[in-house]
């Protein structure tokens, strides 16, 4: 973790860089958003407009040879692992240059390269992957972390539980991540969860520390995983952690969003992470200028991804049944 011994704030370097990736992830979700509208992306979305401070906190955080498993909501933990603008666009767009050649689409962007494992539409699927990926680099030794982030509805999910359960049995090297935006699709998770808290309040059960931090605080998110993420591969186990946080859209694009009491939205957009990180920057001292610059280069960043993706091929129907059997057909059930 980068800290000045100073004042025992995070470095500016690292402040700086959190910054950018919020200001990134925003404008790819953004476009994406206006993309959709101009039908140029079919079916649907999920955006995480709001949830931007997670994903850079990990993202930062994360080693390069780490592993993230997310749900559908996954633009953002994709892109700070570092897949590009251009091939993240390209996909939600189903065009050649896209992550997956355009066969995945939103919910399922995967670039194992960047060790974004893939992105999953199954509620609470990937929670036990995320612990095999686990058990995988402890059996090699390889000091690598898994790091899973799901919705808050998922903890009411029997996977949620299942993962957990074996993940401190044999002690592995994973960071079980709820992004608890409030809402599980349409309904209130305080509607149908017995606890206040749906990760944290369950992590005694496990053996495992109450972890409960604002998602919208980039800075408590960064040193909260850096934590995780060193506890982890000192062989100390996996953790739970809940970050507070709310998407200010819909659940997916089909959605408006009206279910939602208009005092709470309003306070919630008032804790937009990026004004909030804008304004503790500057308040520190930051040279203004270094700010406009991460702002006038992620909207250039922006503009060209979008053109490039745009004008970028459909993929070949060739490809439509590659890559559907591990071994290239049905043959293995025979």
């Amino acid at each position: 973790m980068l800290v000045s011994e100073a004042n025992g704030q995070l470095a500016e370097q690292t402040r700086l860089k959190l910054y950018r990736l919020m200001v990134e992830c925003r404008a790819l979700e953004q476009r994406a958003y206006d993309l959709f509208m101009q039908n140029l992306i079919k079916g649907t979305s999920h955006l995480a407009l709001g949830q931007e401070a997670v994903a850079a906190g990990f993202g930062v955080a994360m080693r390069e040879d780490d592993y993230t498993f997310c749900t559908y909501r996954g633009h953002n933990h994709t892109y700070v692992r570092g897949a590009s603008m251009t091939a993240i666009l390209g996909e939600l767009m189903g065009r050649e240059c896209g992550l997956l050649r355009g066969k995945g689409g939103s919910m399922h962007l995967t670039s194992t390269k960047h060790g974004a494992m893939g992105s999953y539409a199954i509620i609470g699927a990937h929670l036990p992957i995320a612990a095999g990926a686990a058990w995988s680099a402890q059996y090699r030794n390889s000091g690598q972390v898994a790091v899973c982030f799901f919705g808050d509805g998922t903890t009411n999910i029997g996977a949620f539980h299942e993962a957990l359960n074996f993940a401190v049995v044999w002690n592995l090297p994973v960071v079980f991540v709820c992004e608890n935006n409030l809402y599980m699709e349409y309904t209130p998770i305080s509607a149908v969860t017995a606890v206040a808290n749906p990760a944290a309040d369950r992590a005694a059960a496990y053996g495992l520390e109450s972890i409960l931090i604002d998602g919208n605080d980039a800075d408590q998110v960064y040193t909260t995983a850096s934590a995780a993420l060193e506890r982890a591969r000192q062989g100390e186990g996996p953790s739970l952690i809940e970050a507070q946080t709310y998407r200010h859209g819909g659940h997916s694009r089909a959605d408006p969003g009206k279910y939602r009491p208009e005092q709470e939205l309003k306070a919630w957009l008032k804790r937009d992470p990026l004004p909030m990180y804008r304004s503790r920057l500057l308040a520190a001292g930051i040279d203004p200028e270094s700010i406009d610059r991460i702002e006038a280069e992620t909207a250039a960043a922006i503009d060209a991804a979008t053109e490039t993706a745009r004008n970028s091929s459909p993929p070949p129907i060739e490809i439509a049944y590659t890559n559907v059997w591990a071994d290239g057909s049905a043959e293995w059930r025979n």
